[in-house]
């Protein structure tokens, strides 16, 4: 398949972009927050592509997708549909990651907000200090800078 071919396609999944751009850049599109490194095809980024195209939808507590979601059923959900099973909380998710260090984190990887020792906010890593995240009621799933530094991370296997 050529990449005149991917263009309708992809101007589907890219909104507003035009056939010209898509073209000018191969045929691929950039979504802001993603990592765009040779790693594209790792669970994990595939995990945060599936995040940031469900940007705009509402937060409902205690749902995890396909329209509405709450923060550990964006991840669930993401993962999921990246070939990956998560458990259905938070502190679930937290449990049954490889725990990292800040230092080591890349794309993808699971953001965990914490008091103390209770977890109570996951998101999804895209790079730069920023998650995808499912932030709380009367929100919708977003882009957001890391507001605290009572974070731990966690790489799903």
């Amino acid at each position: 398949m050529t990449a005149l071919n991917r263009v309708p396609s992809l101007m589907v999944r890219a909104g507003t972009a035009s056939a010209l751009t898509l073209a000018a850049v191969g045929g691929s599109v950039v979504i802001p927050g993603i990592a765009t490194d040779a790693s594209a095809a790792t669970t994990a980024t595939k995990a945060l592509q599936v995040a940031a195209s469900k940007k705009g939808s509402p937060y409902k507590w205690g749902a995890t997708g396909p329209r509405r979601f709450d923060c550990s059923g964006l991840t669930l959900y993401s993962f999921k549909k990246a070939g990956k099973t998560l458990p259905r909380t938070a502190a679930q998710q937290y449990n049954r990651t490889h725990h990292i260090s800040a230092s080591h984190r890349k794309a993808g990887d699971l953001v965990f907000f914490h008091s103390g020792s209770n977890v109570y906010h996951v998101g999804i890593y895209a790079g730069k200090g920023k998650i995808w995240h499912a932030p709380k009621t009367g929100d919708v799933v977003k882009l957001q800078k890391i507001w605290t530094r009572s974070v731990w991370y966690g790489r799903v296997s």
